[in-house]
């Protein structure tokens, strides 16, 4: 027997994963700013790049929670 769709937290564990994603986003960031010259270009591509689909999903995360607010309204 499948487990019902219990949604009840959904929201609050989208909004720890932003705030997870955003501090590992903001971490990335001062450790580029701290070790650019450092660094080699590939690495500083591959951050990057990893930033950028920490951004894609922040903005995946924001779009469940307003799917979930409507999910709740019905």
């Amino acid at each position: 027997m499948a487990k019902p769709d219990n949604r009840a937290d959904n929201v609050e564990h989208l909004q720890q994963s932003i705030q997870h994603t955003m501090q590992n986003l903001h971490e990335a960031e001062d450790y580029l700013n701290e070790f650019s010259s450092e660094i080699s270009g590939k690495e500083r591509e591959q951050i990057e790049a990893k930033n950028e689909r920490r951004q894609e999903s922040i903005k995946g995360f924001r779009e469940e929670i307003k799917d979930e607010a409507a999910h709740s309204e019905e």
